[in-house]
């Protein structure tokens, strides 16, 4: 095979084209000794772009290194200092014994991208724990989202961050029971060309993977490829929008069936009827969100009645809190279904202490807490203090409120106070202080005699 066709081979079979001379390991043995390695790095990394031009990749490709700046003055204010510093990075990667990516049977790669990214989120506060699900909350997502399917059509994210709750799925279901790939829309363009090399890193390939770049509610994309037979989600909490303030959007296929469209400071429900929208007849949509969207009156109540009256409400799931980066906030999952067998919606209240684990910095979903979830949902039966099904009546009677607390009783952990014996006690006491006051009172005249 002549080398013409071995990069057209190339191109072809992963999407792009990286030569001998721009692999890692030949970057890396002259890291420290080039003059030149900031603007090498930059121009591998505009060759490996410029080489999808033109061909099936070129939009997974395109601008997938647009953040990566080799020759920002941020890396220091002269070449000698920039290289330095990109040296130290790539010698400190080069250290790492990653053994033979043929031996590994996990994506070692991929999964230390996501710990670099997950811990960026914990140092970035809420800044980097906006786009960061921690990956027991996504197994946990993508666990009910696939229950009972062993296989789907497509998997879906409207509002994808750096990827993580859709790599779950595969991890969940491995990639051939997957058979259109995965799809997803973030707005942020930082976070976009995470997700993109995220999906790179776990070995999926350009033609099993569609990240979109935009606003999901305003300029929402792959209309035209729904609907999707699992939906996973984690969408910015209480996000401003432009709501009412577009008298258009009322008309859209999305939230015209709702009557009402979501507040202009909290675009939560504007998120869920968008991926209802997208969900299939016979899948699921997991979806975090904000507590208050449950109970809150006006067009969120509507909202909620809406999606009650027509029985797409499977479950509504009280997580712990402290769970996510950034925020000690105890979320929620809204699980939505188009199949349900009856008209009963289950609260499970997932929140107390027999349902995590408490580290340093963040509580955590352990297997077991989430075996427990998942089995408490697919059971759909009556736990004590846990969970419970309402039929549609009890919740239109209740105001279409939704939070898990209105329907699951709390276990009172008080202690029981036995007022016989605490009465008995106080009569004694006060018997014995009355002694010492007599006492006392003796005293008292001896002493003034």
């Amino acid at each position: 095979m002549c080398p013409s066709e071995v990069v057209a081979d190339a191109i072809a079979t992963k999407g792009y084209m990286i030569y001998p001379s721009e692999l890692f390991v030949n970057v890396a043995k002259h890291a420290q000794t080039n003059p030149n390695l900031n603007t090498d790095l930059s121009a591998i990394f505009s060759a490996i772009e410029r080489s999808a031009s033109g061909t099936e990749s070129e939009s997974r490709i395109r601008g997938l290194f647009a953040d990566f700046d080799t020759t920002s003055n941020r890396l220091g204010t002269n070449v000698d200092e920039k290289n330095k510093r990109l040296a130290a990075v790539i010698k400190g990667v080069e250290s790492l014994d990653f053994g033979s990516f043929e031996d590994h049977e996990i994506d070692l790669f991929g999964d230390a991208y996501e710990f670099l990214i997950s811990n960026y989120a914990a140092n970035a506060g809420k800044s980097g724990g906006e786009f960061f699900t921690p990956q027991n909350v996504s197994r946990l997502i993508a666990r009910l989202a696939l229950l009972g399917q062993a296989e789907v059509n497509k998997v879906y994210d409207p509002a994808c961050g750096s990827g993580s709750l859709l790599l779950q799925v595969k991890k969940l279901l491995g990639e051939g029971v997957i058979e259109g790939g995965y799809w997803g829309q973030e707005i942020n363009h930082t976070t976009y060309n995470l997700a993109r090399m995220n999906m790179f890193l776990h070995n999926i390939n350009y033609d099993k993977f569609h990240i979109a770049l935009g606003d999901t509610l305003l300029n929402p994309q792959y209309g035209n490829d729904k609907p999707f037979d699992a939906i996973v989600s984690n969408p910015p909490y209480s996000v401003t929008w432009v709501g009412a303030g577009d008298p258009t959007l009322i008309n859209d296929a999305r939230f015209a069936p709702a009557g009402v469209l979501a507040p202009k400071s909290k675009a939560d429900f504007a998120f869920v009827l968008h991926a209802l929208n997208y969900l299939s007849a016979r899948g699921r949509a997991a979806i975090v969100c904000f507590p208050g969207v449950f109970y809150r009156g006006g067009a969120e109540q509507k909202i909620r009645q809406y999606l009650v009256d027509n029985n797409f409400v499977e479950t509504v799931i009280a997580l712990p809190p402290n769970l996510f980066y950034g925020t000690s906030i105890a979320v929620n999952i809204l699980v939505l279904s188009k199949h349900k067998s009856d008209t009963r919606t289950q609260f499970i209240d997932a929140s107390g202490e027999a349902f995590y684990k408490k580290e340093t910095n963040n509580n955590v979903l352990l297997p077991q807490h989430i075996d427990r979830i998942v089995d408490i949902f697919a059971a759909k039966a009556d736990v004590q203090y846990v969970a419970t099904s309402v039929n549609h009546q009890a919740i239109a009677e209740n105001d279409y409120n939704l939070s898990v607390s209105s329907y699951v009783e709390a276990e009172d952990t008080r202690e029981v106070i036995d007022i016989a014996k605490l009465n008995s006690e106080v009569a004694q006491t006060v018997k014995r202080i009355d002694t010492l006051r007599a006492d006392i009172d003796e005293i008292i005249k001896q002493l003034e005699a």
